[in-house]
């Protein structure tokens, strides 16, 4: 499977002049942990999430002053999310290898990732995308990989039969490049773990 084939496209961003509060508020209310940057030009410029927002913003509670506590010093916080966003470590593009796009999550410690295209962003792809497109039924991803084979030919060609998200696929034809087609089709449905063929025996 590719970043694509279970990225999230309808993706709320902020801009550059986007007040830092703002954009906490966003956070807060949608439940993420980070929002991409936009700017102007629709150019992917950057990232703020939950760990840029909150540095320095608390104020320090007055009530240890009483107890003769210092006054720990703290920067101004930024005002706008340019002043406090980061560039991410991390982006991919819509054709990345989804276990690239997991190893590179589990690697930087991060719970999505930008994924661009050309300069502009294209997506996002989330920890919650991928457990979603291993979890799903069997007879979900069945009933998708029939769909795809469709394409090559009459859908009696195919016997398809998914377990734990392993399809085994009886090919009528033993066809070697239908196969490879077959293959790269079935392959490419989330969930899907592996593909073998088998041809049907014959009386």
């Amino acid at each position: 499977m590719r970043t694509r084939d279970v990225m999230t496209t309808d993706v709320v961003v902020v801009s550059p002049d986007t007040g830092a509060r703002d954009a906490a508020r966003l956070l807060a209310e949608r439940g993420f942990t980070a929002l991409p940057v936009v700017d102007a030009t629709g150019t992917f410029v950057g990232v703020v999430g939950e760990t840029e927002l909150l540095r320095d913003r608390l104020p320090q509670d007055p009530r240890w002053l009483v107890h003769g506590e210092p006054v720990v010093p703290r920067n101004a916080p930024g005002d706008l999310v340019a002043q406090v966003m980061t560039k991410p470590t991390v982006t991919v593009t819509p054709n990345t290898d989804l276990a690239e796009v997991a190893d590179l999550m589990l690697k930087h410690g991060v719970r999505s990732v930008p994924v661009v295209r050309e300069g502009h962003l294209a997506g996002i792809v989330t920890r919650r995308d991928m457990l979603r497109s291993i979890s799903r039924a069997d007879w979900i991803i069945e009933a998708e990989v029939r769909h795809r084979l469709g394409v090559l030919g009459a859908a009696h060609r195919w016997q398809v039969e998914v377990s734990h998200g392993e399809v085994s696929i009886v090919d009528e034809l033993n066809d070697p490049a239908d196969r490879h087609v077959a293959e790269v089709l079935a392959r490419a449905v989330a969930g899907v773990t592996d593909v073998h063929f088998t041809t049907p025996e014959r009386i």
